[in-house]
């Protein structure tokens, strides 16, 4: 059924306050009200889950000002673009944890960047604790939404994510679904993969605003449905049964007269959006006010029309922000 008021979830933590998937990011979400709050994950050499943005983490990490890891260094095709940088799966766990966190987005938020270097690389089963102590401190039931990213990469290197994650789920207490557990990621074969492993989650697909999903490219080429044809109802009608909800850009739902979220709760699945900020650079054009790019638009404009699509979830940036205008 859909939610009277959507779930307020702390996209990477606090990320409008303090770099993302740092332990403050994350303890700050907590205490600033959300739901459940979203890790993304990677994976180490040794097969140990951190959560970062990307595997390529030159832009959210110091790894650059390491010279004994200057020779790391290099070009890799991911998700069939070239990226060159460092990559989670070319250190252990040890090496990565002598790492220090930074701010992704330096110049448009420059307060979190002031604590660039303060914090180290959390593992998932980190961010797992953190969320059990914070929802006994708070004293209300908080969430994890577990997007797991580049599935289909990472098993082409010979490290498949789905069992890496089941098992780490289940030694910190989440597998057997006490906890609220949502996963999340824009290839439904790894969503799959952990259904069939047996952990009980709800399942949510995530959905660009455009291209194709990078698992069901791999295997069919342009044959492969578009993200656009997937929110399609006859899309939507396919995915009853293998996922429990989408997870749209907010672009999508911004569009005039989409249909999407009706479309999807008459099927039964739940639908998300993402990124609500309020920052100008982030709104689109007609919310955008003065100030540049940095400055807070009419985010609660757009947010409006957000809410009032009847959307189950929002990912924020900034908690205090989404806790205040989409809670009832």
């Amino acid at each position: 059924m859909p939610r009277k008021s959507p779930l307020v979830i702390g996209h990477r933590g606090a990320p409008g306050y303090r770099p993302e998937h740092t332990r403050s990011s994350y303890e700050l979400a907590l205490a600033m009200g959300v739901d459940a709050v979203e890790p993304d994950v990677v994976a180490t050499k040794d097969g140990v889950l951190v959560v970062r943005h990307e595997n390529e983490i030159s832009g959210t990490t110091d790894v650059a000002q390491h010279p004994e890891f200057a020779d790391r260094k290099t070009t890799k095709r991911v998700d069939g673009e070239a990226l060159t940088g460092w990559f989670t799966e070319d250190f252990t766990w040890e090496e990565l944890s002598t790492l220090r966190s930074r701010e992704r987005l330096p110049d448009v938020r420059l307060s979190s960047a002031s604590f660039d270097g303060a914090q180290a690389i959390l593992r998932l089963v980190d961010v797992l604790d953190i969320v059990r102590e914070g929802s006994i401190e708070h004293g209300r039931e908080i969430g994890v939404v577990l997007e797991v990213k580049h599935a289909t990469y990472f098993a082409s290197i010979g490290m498949p994510l789905a069992p890496l994650i089941a098992a780490e789920l289940r030694s910190a207490g989440w597998g057997e679904g006490a906890l609220p557990l949502i996963v999340e990621s824009f290839e439904s074969t790894v969503l799959g993969e952990l259904r069939d492993l047996g952990i009980p989650a709800s399942y949510v697909y995530l959905i660009e605003a455009g291209g194709r999903p990078y698992d069901q490219f791999a295997a069919l080429g342009t044959r492969a449905r578009t993200y656009k044809a997937t929110v399609e109802p006859k899309g939507l009608d396919e995915l009853v049964g293998s996922v429990d909800g989408i997870s749209v850009d907010k672009k999508m739902l911004l569009a005039r007269g989409n249909t999407i979220v009706a479309d999807a709760h008459a099927t039964g699945l739940r639908v998300f959006t993402w990124t609500c900020r309020p920052e100008n650079r982030f709104l689109a054009a007609e919310f955008r006010g003065q100030g540049g790019k940095d400055a807070f638009g009419d985010y609660e404009a757009e947010w409006g029309v957000i809410a009032r699509s009847g959307v189950d979830g929002v990912f924020v940036d900034h908690p205090d922000l989404g806790v205040a205008f989409f809670r009832d």
